[in-house]
């Protein structure tokens, strides 16, 4: 267990609640005790967050799941555009200060990585990718897998996802 600790002065401070915020979302916290302080200088919310390092040895999943490995999986180019797709999705989770699972699973990602084409309708045509994920997250993932020319033919941008 190792601890962290955090102090955020009341007021104007956006920056250092983002960065508390961050760090949150990229770690697995234990417990977080939080105090308000004030001196002559102002107030101020002291935050200790006991948290647990993350380590390099595997996972262990609720109900017996395993980590699965996408390389034995998927071919080789499929496997490329999986790993791109991993590192636009920790881009996108960091600007949204979630964690990169929130953003698509590696099994999206992996759905994703085999398709020849992409647009909207058949980023909602992957199990677990609904509309609200597709609203949130959809259009910076086209952008980035058309700018990073991740897929050997140009991103669909339409059918865009009309309401039922």
């Amino acid at each position: 267990m190792r601890i962290n600790i955090f102090t955020i002065p009341i007021g104007s401070h956006p920056g250092l609640l983002d960065e508390m915020n961050r760090f949150m979302a990229t770690h697995k916290v234990l417990q977080i005790d939080h105090h308000f302080f004030q001196n002559n200088s102002g107030g101020y919310w002291t935050f200790c967050i006991r948290y647990l390092e993350k380590s390099n040895e595997p996972e262990h999943f609720p109900y017996g799941k395993k980590r699965v490995d996408y390389k034995s999986i998927l071919n080789a180019s499929d496997f490329e555009k999986f790993s791109k797709l991993r590192e636009v999705r920790k881009t996108i989770a960091d600007d949204d200060a979630v964690p990169a699972y929130a953003v698509f699973t590696d099994a999206e990602l992996a759905e994703i990585a085999k398709l020849d084409r992409i647009d909207k309708k058949r980023l909602a045509d992957i199990s677990g990718i609904g509309r609200k994920k597709i609203e949130k997250y959809g259009e910076s993932l086209l952008n980035s897998i058309q700018n990073e020319r991740l897929f050997n033919h140009e991103t669909d941008r339409e059918p865009d996802l009309q309401d039922s």
